[in-house]
């Protein structure tokens, strides 16, 4: 865990510039898909460098969680850009929360579960602090079900590993199934790579 950390400590100096180009035609739009399905007590979960917080709808009130105090420190200021005073940023490891059982109506985590180090662990916090009936928002990327569509994220692999953790090829859908989440719907929005998931506690 601790090296991931530092990566990303690092990392959060240029993360939001190596995004720029797939942020801007594909990730944008499906944040904003994302949140119309939260409400209530939000905990976000990964919130990086705050990407998310100018899609948080009215009347949420958002709790984000995150393992790099870099990435936290982008939050933070984007944050205090937009003059929003319903938004509370935790240094906390995903697998291990510092936070109370059945605490959040929604919970929510974009690009997040193919880095947690041990993810289904991650996700079974995440269960832990939904309260019962809560539901769960992921927008992740994974493994296909089609051979050829996982040679280049193989390949992707390589790279993203060692440079900041990042595996292309996690199963997270049936992680979060084993997590004990009942899968509700599933959207492929980039073929079966890129999957918004919606699950209930």
């Amino acid at each position: 865990m601790s090296k991931t950390i530092k990566k990303y400590n690092r990392f959060s100096r240029v993360y939001d510039l190596f995004e720029t180009p797939v942020e801007k035609h594909l990730f944008s739009s499906l944040r904003k898909r994302v949140w119309k399905r939260a409400g209530g007590k939000v905990l976000e979960v990964g919130i990086g460098t705050g990407k998310n917080i100018p899609y948080y709808p009215d009347g949420v009130e958002v709790t984000g969680v995150d393992f790099s105090r870099g990435m936290l420190e982008k939050a933070r200021k984007r944050k205090e850009s937009l003059s929003l005073e319903n938004v509370r940023l935790l240094w906390m490891d995903i697998e291990h929360m510092r936070i109370g059982d059945e605490t959040f109506d929604t919970t929510v985590s974009t690009f997040v579960f193919c880095t947690v180090p041990d993810p289904l662990q991650g996700l079974r916090e995440v269960y832990r602090v939904l309260r019962p009936g809560g539901k769960a928002v992921f927008l992740e990327h994974m493994r296909s079900r089609r051979f050829v569509l996982n040679i280049p994220l193989s390949v992707m692999n390589v790279f993203t590993v060692p440079l900041v953790g990042t595996s292309m090829l996690r199963e997270t859908q049936k992680n979060i199934e084993h997590a004990g989440f009942r899968i509700k719907e599933v959207h492929n929005v980039a073929f079966d790579i890129v999957r918004l998931i919606i699950a209930e506690k």
